[in-house]
């Protein structure tokens, strides 16, 4: 029901996100024609990604839905440039055609640089290793397919609609220099270009600026709450019990119905199913487990992990039983059923020592504020008692071994003695001492055994009675005795948080090297994420360079391109800590939204770079007068593209539903890191342009000097 209903609100979300595209497109070209062509290229790249989903096997589902939405901002950037450019030629009074081919012919170039550089920022995404990499690895290709289709149709079908539905409209100024601003946009466009006259006088501020940004990333990464997976609210909650290891079956069910009673009284409980008893989870006769079924989010103000530390609260009474709870998560990494969320385990040959050490690293974990439901799965705490036979006195009192075994049986083994057969029912006749008399092992000192002089003998008189611990239960993991602490986060912390606290608290205890520790299930993946997460993007921004430096024959542009990587960090950073609150999202999803921004951001970049380099190659103008044309030139599809991608993303950072904790991550980093670097972007990157531009041409000049100096020295 909960993939049902997630499907279904990422397919809504979907499309909200393409009537939001398509409204931005409306907004800013104002003809219905123009609306059109780019707003063609939605359904057919999506159309056409859906085609090679199903060649490659893919199903629609969360992530590849995810990836859909997110595309559905992306695919129309290729053809806002192409046709905003095309435009811009039909403003200047050429005819349709004739604009179509020079518009397409200009702009071909840096469609194809925005289409690789951005494909290039995902490639990374498919090497991620383990459950993780095989889990994005479909939402990685789905959105590569979106957008590799929407280059191919803006580059084709895009000019030729162009020629059919654009028409030069009467009294339209343009927005070169010297033309007067009429309507709002041409006014925006000319007070942007006095702000960049006042940015370009003061260089040195705005590269302080922009080093600052840098320095302001790398900070917010090392300090911003590092969690993995959001915690969704499935209406499903799990709960396990525990109660103490001496516990019989009929007082474990009396203490599992007081459970059920209590938790059904909470309002938004609609149901639940209880289970005790030993089966393939419950390994011990001392545990039960619940499956809370929940009323529906639009019939509950609470959420599940409100309602989670409501009934921990009301439950915080009962003194001889335990109660656990969790939420169930539709993607989930756990390969072993745990009391709580995350797994921790020690193993050790040893077990006593293991049980031991166990136990003071639970107690430590249980008083550290990161943690909350600390729980372990040693049960060494268990009642048995020791027959030891004097076989002498059995032998002298007639009395065999075998005897004493069978009436041990009888009374507490549950023998089948026989069967009754009526005519509607049958019934098996079980043998076993009075249950009253079964709550105390003191009943075994009155059992009689018979002996071969047709005697009755006291057990007690031949064989001594003691009661010592035992465990329950000795779990194994690759053959080594096992013990798992597992554990749920505590408000205000995230799954970092607690990873640093545990290997504190075993440099903290001096657990010794004799005791091998791990992660297991979603901390083990996230301690994996972890280590490899500044590799993924530092991977993803090589990538993009290395393809940059390809498409521009160049090591200078690309770095000018790549310099509004740091803006978008930083308000990607921002944006996932300002609305994580405590739950410290910056996981894998907001990781990936990261990776996503490094792709889109330097769009802007390339557009205006392009623009520049052209302007300096064909009409020879000085590099500053080059970039501060292009900025103010491309300022109206660097608006568009930018607020496509951001209302694209909109849906999913402010949707709700099933499924939308794990939503939310992507599309608020793209959001705030989309804000923050278009308003530093458009400032920033023609200063850096200009400096690298002045440094390229100084190391040609020392290189030249150097040749020179070289074939000027005589032999």
């Amino acid at each position: 029901m909960t993939i049902r209903a997630s499907v279904h609100d990422v397919q809504f979300e979907l499309l909200l996100a393409v009537a939001l595209v398509m409204m931005v497109l409306f907004l800013f070209l104002r003809n219905l024609p123009a609306t059109i062509i780019p707003g063609v290229a939605v359904p057919l790249s999506l159309v056409g990604t859906f085609a090679v989903m199903y060649l490659a096997g893919f199903s629609i589902n969360n992530l590849t839905l995810m990836a859909l939405t997110i595309a559905t901002g992306f695919v129309v950037d290729d053809a806002i440039v192409m046709i905003e450019n095309i435009s811009r030629y039909i403003e200047r009074g050429e005819p349709p055609l004739q604009a179509a081919l020079e518009g397409s012919k200009q702009i071909g170039f840096t469609i194809i640089s925005l289409t690789f550089s951005l494909v290039a920022a995902l490639i990374p995404l498919l090497f991620m290793e383990d459950v993780v990499g095989r889990l994005f690895r479909e939402f990685a290709i789905t959105l590569a397919v979106a957008i590799l289709i929407s280059a191919i149709v803006s580059l084709t079908l895009t000019p030729m609609m162009c020629t059919k539905l654009l028409r030069q409209r009467a009294g339209h100024a343009d927005h070169d220099t010297g033309k007067q601003p009429t309507g709002w946009f041409d006014k925006l466009i000319a007070g942007y270009g006095r702000t960049l006259e006042w940015v370009l006088r003061r260089q040195a501020l705005i590269m302080s600026v922009f080093f600052a940004t840098v320095a302001l990333t790398a900070a917010l990464y090392a300090s911003i709450p590092k969690g993995f997976f959001p915690i969704q609210d499935t209406s499903i909650i799990q709960g396990f019990s525990e109660a103490p290891q001496s516990v019989s079956f009929s007082a474990m069910a009396e203490y599992q119905q007081n459970l059920a009673r209590l938790i059904l009284e909470d309002p938004a409980v609609d149901s639940l199913s209880s289970f005790i008893g030993v089966d393939g989870i419950n390994t011990t006769p001392n545990a039960g487990r619940f499956l809370i079924n929940l009323k529906p989010k639009a019939e509950r103000q609470a959420t599940a992990g409100e309602i989670i530390a409501r009934l921990k609260s009301k439950l915080a009474g009962l003194s001889d039983v335990t109660l656990h709870l969790q939420p169930v998560q539709d993607l989930t990494m756990e390969s072993r059923i745990s009391r709580t969320q995350y797994q921790f385990t020690l193993e050790s040959a040893d077990i006593d020592e293991l049980n031991r050490w166990t136990h003071k690293l639970a107690e430590w974990l249980s008083k550290q504020p990161e943690f909350s439901d600390v729980a372990s799965d040693v049960q060494d705490q268990g009642r048995q008692v020791y027959v030891d036979i004097d076989r002498t006195t059995a032998s002298r009192l007639g009395v065999s071994t075998a005897a004493i075994d069978d009436a041990l049986y009888n009374a507490f083994g549950q023998r089948l003695v026989s069967n009754i057969f009526t005519q509607s029912n049958q019934y098996r006749v079980v043998l076993e001492v009075d249950p009253e008399a079964q709550n105390s092992p003191d009943v075994l000192s009155d059992l009689r055994i018979p002996s071969t002089y047709g005697t009755q003998v006291s057990l007690s008189a031949m064989a001594e009675l003691s009661e010592r611990p035992t465990p329950l239960s000795i779990n194994h993991l690759d053959q080594f005795p096992v013990a798992t602490l597992s554990f749920n986060l505590a408000k205000g912390y995230a799954l970092g948080d607690a990873v640093n606290a545990i290997e504190h608290a075993k440099q903290a205890i001096g657990l010794p090297l004799s005791i091998r520790t791990g992660y297991q299930g979603a901390a083990l993946a996230f301690k994996a994420s972890v280590d490899s997460t500044l590799w993924l993007i530092l991977a993803a921004i090589v990538t993009v360079y290395i393809v940059l430096g390809v498409l521009y024959e160049s090591y200078i542009h690309p770095l000018t391109i790549l310099s509004t990587l740091p803006s978008a960090g930083v308000g990607a950073l921002l944006a996932l800590m300002v609305s994580g609150g405590d739950l410290g999202i910056i996981g894998i999803i907001g990781i990936i939204g990261i990776i996503l921004l490094i792709g889109i951001v330097k769009k802007n970049a390339i557009i205006m770079i392009d623009f520049a380099l052209q302007a300096e190659r064909e009409h020879g103008m000085n590099p500053r007068e080059a970039i501060f044309q292009a900025c103010r030139q491309r300022f109206r599809p660097i608006m568009m593209t930018t607020l496509t991608a951001l209302f694209g993303a909109l849906p999913l950072a402010l949707g709700g539903g099933y499924g939308a904790e794990l939503r939310q991550p992507l599309g608020i980093s793209i959001v705030g890191g989309l804000i923050f670097s278009q308003m530093l972007t458009l400032y920033t990157t023609p200063v850096v342009y200009l400096y690298l531009d002045r440094f390229r041409l100084w190391s040609h000049r020392r290189l030249f000097n150097r040749t020179t100096s070289r074939v000027d020295k005589p032999a």
